[in-house]
């Protein structure tokens, strides 16, 4: 889950004392200057990247196996977002929690990207609901790792590795309140669906007050100029109401344990 930088503090290994380089844990002179995605993403006036580059694959494909190998047996799944920022004591931190205790006591594991706020939540509702408690954590310069509740724990270096495993391994999405990282996420999945990337695939916005806003410009400029058309806005729901929230996920689980069709981790993939 991503935060915007002006929630950075002075010390780039944050308020624990370290900082989180995919699966290393570093502090003091160690803590690099700037993040993998950084170095990966940014402009070179001379023609080093052409040696460079082919190596960092071997890096992602590692990351890519770590996530596959960790996360291959977690069985049903749904992932939370929201926003760091939204801490225990907002409403919305409540509802999470709640939602995810719910979720959890229907048969699935809860994924969160592992940080505070909304993703602290997640991962806490599913520990009291007896689900399994993920987080996919990410290297930022800010972050100071994964939350206590978290109990199986992923940290990446690239966030397009990250998303992979949100998409691979959810049967469904729960947005919460959140800002640019969620937005993000939201649509990530969105294209997905849109594209038949990804089928059968419940996405549900929580918080008709917050998300309105965007679901209506959705409708006015996006459908009105001919950009989207009117069955994309049948992809999630919108809702105030947790039951709703439970009924459109699902079961994870049917009665006698094992996994249902549609949330075989892999179905309705493409």
């Amino acid at each position: 889950m991503t935060r915007s930088r002006d929630d950075a503090t002075d010390d780039p290994a944050g308020d624990a004392g370290f900082y989180n380089k995919g699966p290393l844990r570093l502090s003091g002179d160690q803590v690099p200057a700037t993040t993998t995605d950084q170095r990966l993403l940014e402009s070179k006036s001379g023609t080093d990247w052409v040696h460079e580059d082919p190596w960092r694959v071997m890096r992602i494909q590692a990351e890519f196996v770590e996530g596959f190998g960790s996360l291959a047996e977690i069985g049903p799944a749904v992932s939370i977002f929201g926003s760091a920022r939204l801490k225990a004591g907002t409403q919305a931190y409540a509802d999470t929690r709640e939602i995810a205790r719910r979720i959890a006591e229907n048969g699935n594991a809860i994924i969160t990207g592992g940080g505070p706020g909304i993703m602290e939540a997640g991962n806490r509702g599913a520990c009291e609901g007896g689900g399994v408690s993920i987080g996919l954590g990410i290297e930022l310069p800010f972050e100071t790792g994964l939350n206590k509740h978290v109990e199986l724990g992923v940290n990446f270096r690239y966030f397009f590795v990250r998303k992979t495993m949100f998409l691979r391994y959810s049967r469904g999405f729960v947005v919460m309140p959140g800002g640019l990282g969620t937005l993000d996420e939201l649509f990530e999945a969105l294209t997905m669906l849109q594209t038949g990337k990804i089928t059968s695939f419940p996405i549900v916005l929580f918080g008709t007050d917050y998300w309105r806003g965007l679901v209506d410009w959705m409708s006015k400029t996006l459908l009105a100029s001919g950009t989207i058309s009117e069955a994309d806005l049948t992809m999630f729901t919108l809702t105030d109401d947790i039951d709703d929230v439970v009924a459109t996920i699902g079961p994870g689980s049917k009665p006698n344990g094992t996994a249902s069709t549609v949330s075989n981790p892999a179905n309705g993939r493409s």
